[in-house]
Parts: C-alpha cells; structure tokens; sequence
C-alpha cells in the first residue's frame, strides 16, 4: 500500500482527537474510533452535539 495513504489516516486521527477534546469528550477513545472508521469517525464526532 501507498505510505501517504497511513500519512493521511493517521493525521486524520490526530484532528478527530482534537475535535473531540474541544467537544468535550475523551480524544484518545476517538483517536482509537478514527484509526478504525476514519472519515465515518469524523461524520459522527462533527454531527455530535457539546457537552
């Protein structure tokens, strides 16, 4: 497979982490969501509501 193709996962992961933490919620469980859903991981956390 394509190195940038894990660049890009991985980076992805790190921005939901991010986006979680600013939403209030845990940003190590959505690093672990994202690494496994990706983009579908994003869908979700950007649809949720803050706490």
């Amino acid at each position: 497979m394509n190195e940038g193709y894990f660049v890009g996962w991985g980076t992805l992961a790190l921005i939901n982490a991010v986006l979680a933490q600013g939403k209030n919620r845990t940003g190590l469980n959505w690093f672990l969501l994202s690494l496994l859903l990706g983009p579908l991981a994003t869908f979700f956390l950007a649809l949720s509501e803050k706490r």
